[in-house]
């Protein structure tokens, strides 16, 4: 028996065959060709039937996990199209005469390695991308398939890592869990997986892959990170017990459903979900969440070619108003920039993007977008129970800036004879050290603080979020995180305004005791933790 420990993706516990996920071998041999036009007709053709394949893996993706996250594949689709990908493709062979299956290979090394060495996160993750599609492209040239040794039996995948392709294509009746001796918890597959409820772990290490055989059986443990291989009896047994309490503990989490969010002594709390864009609201509605606590506005830029219209904008704020049926519905407005590159939006290149040009600056210094998304949320409000936060504030100045375009907006519409609601709360986040040690000055300007711990954890402790090793140095609990929302919160509450937590610590049980002690009104988290949240909010006594 032999334990490995990795980082958990999906909290769940599976038991079963290990399955060794095996892909052809893409090594290819350069091979001197005469019919040079022959082999670009190769690739092409090669080119034309990946797309099929991303297409179909697009819609299974689509249907599974949502728009927002099915729009890698996408991506992939129109990475295949590149011009400069195509063109040195076409050049290898035309100037070296060589195979194609050799210059899609050279081409994948060149632009996965050009990636790699960027300094930005997210080009830094494109390079897997690169390889994928070419992958793809090579598996279509020798008419290979790519296998992971799965039967009828359902089994435990086991990878160095896996492309979201190759995730999104796996066959979940047949796949328990998957671990991965590599691999990020920010990457595409980790979210995927997180979508997909698949229980999986990630960055177990290259020895977990040495130490596997076929068939072998392992105990997966998303909620710790272990994974043990070839557990004797006793170890077994009590993992059936605890997956036995797992099942049982998420079929009485269904009776919650249409509970009050209430303490054992009284004290009341919002309970509201996190999306991403407007197909996240039937989960929403599905685990009974009292209202939206974010909307991530930027989605709708993310799926877009170009900037998106006011009235694209307008009909998607309108449907998820409505959906909520008059419950509260916060809207954040867009939080582009850092890892979140967008194309068109023609953003330089920078040494620290997330310290860099981003979300609330961009819309401060390119007014035109920061208005076109002012009105279509006006215009929307009409329609529910709206909330508009704005992110990344550091000082009392860019509030000031923001309402007073706020209120230009909002005399324009009055002009032109739009309604809009007279309603709406306005708030900031608080995910800078800067805006929680200026609360107390900025909370009488707005009506509530959202408090992103993700980024508040990242600036705080000088860790980039998106780099997989600095993990281990990041303390999500760390004294001086919980110190500045507890000054957040106090201050909120000295000016009537209301405050929440609406990055992934508001999930995080273990400090929602902590959290109401602060005095926090209401938590966000992701639609599946809003049952097990009300769940621990209903056996606390803030009275001891």
């Amino acid at each position: 028996m032999k334990t490995f420990h990795g980082t958990g993706v999906y909290g769940a516990i599976a038991i079963g065959s290990a399955s060794i996920f095996k892909r052809q071998d893409k090594g290819v041999r350069r091979e001197k060709i005469d019919d040079v036009e022959g082999e670009l007709k190769r690739v092409e053709a090669a080119k034309e039937k990946a797309i099929a394949q991303l297409s179909e893996i697009y819609d299974k993706a689509l249907a599974e996990v949502g728009e927002t996250h099915a729009q890698i594949f996408e991506i992939h689709m129109m990475m295949i199209e590149d011009d400069d990908y195509n063109e040195s493709i076409q050049n290898i062979i035309k100037m070296q005469s060589v195979n194609a299956e050799y210059a899609v290979a050279a081409t994948s090394d060149n632009f996965s390695e050009m990636f790699a060495s960027m300094d930005d996160a997210y080009m830094q993750a494109r390079a897997s991308d690169v390889k994928d599609i070419s992958n793809r492209i090579i598996a279509c040239l020798t008419n290979e398939e790519e296998q992971s040794g799965a039967t009828d039996e359902k089994m435990i995948i086991c990878a160095d890592d896996l492309a979201p392709s190759e995730t999104v294509s796996l066959d979940k009746e047949r796949v328990l869990a998957f671990v991965t001796a590599f691999g990020s918890s920010n990457s595409h597959t980790a979210i995927l997986a997180r979508n997909m409820n698949i229980p999986a772990i990630i960055n177990v290490g290259a020895d977990f892959l040495k130490a596997l055989k076929d068939g072998v059986k392992i105990i997966v443990d998303g909620h710790k990170g272990d994974i043990i291989v070839d557990p004797d009896e006793k170890t077994e047994k009590e993992y059936l017990a605890k997956q036995a309490d797992d099942i049982r503990r998420k079929n009485l989490l269904q009776e919650l459903k249409g509970k009050d969010n209430i303490t054992k002594d009284g004290t009341k709390v919002k309970i509201y979900a996190n999306i991403g864009g407007v197909d996240g609201i039937g989960a929403v509605l599905a685990n009974d969440a009292g209202g939206i606590g974010l909307f991530r506005s930027e989605f709708l830029y993310l799926e877009s070619k170009d900037y998106p219209t006011e009235e694209a904008q307008f009909a998607a704020y309108k449907k998820v108003l409505e959906s909520m049926a008059g419950k509260k519905v916060i809207i954040r407005t867009l939080d582009i920039g850092a890892d979140k590159q967008v194309d068109y939006f023609n953003l330089d290149k920078e040494e620290n993007p997330a310290l860099g040009y981003r979300a609330i600056r961009i819309c401060l210094t390119r007014p035109e977008i920061f208005r076109t998304q002012l009105r279509a949320l006006l215009r929307a409000s009409v329609y529910g129970n709206l909330g508009i936060m704005f992110p990344m504030i550091t000082s009392v100045k860019e509030v000031e800036k923001i309402k007073s375009i706020l209120e230009t907006v909002k005399d324009e519409l009055k002009k032109d004879g739009i309604e809009y609601s007279d309603n709406i709360e306005i708030g900031i986040m608080i995910e800078t050290p800067a805006a929680a040690i200026i609360s107390d000055e900025l909370a009488p300007m707005v009506d509530f603080f959202s408090v992103g711990t993700n980024d508040l954890t990242q600036y705080t402790l000088a860790c980039d979020r998106q780099n997989a090793k600095l993990e281990p140095f990041i303390d999500t609990h760390h004294k001086a995180i919980l110190k500045l929302i507890e000054i957040a919160a106090e201050n909120a509450h000295k000016s009537g305004a209301w405050i929440g937590i609406c990055g992934e610590l508001a999930a995080d049980t273990s400090l929602t005791e902590t959290f109401l002690r602060m005095g926090i009104d209401e938590l966000s988290v992701s639609a599946p933790f809003v049952l097990p949240l009300r769940e621990t909010v209903r056996n606390i006594d803030l009275s001891k």
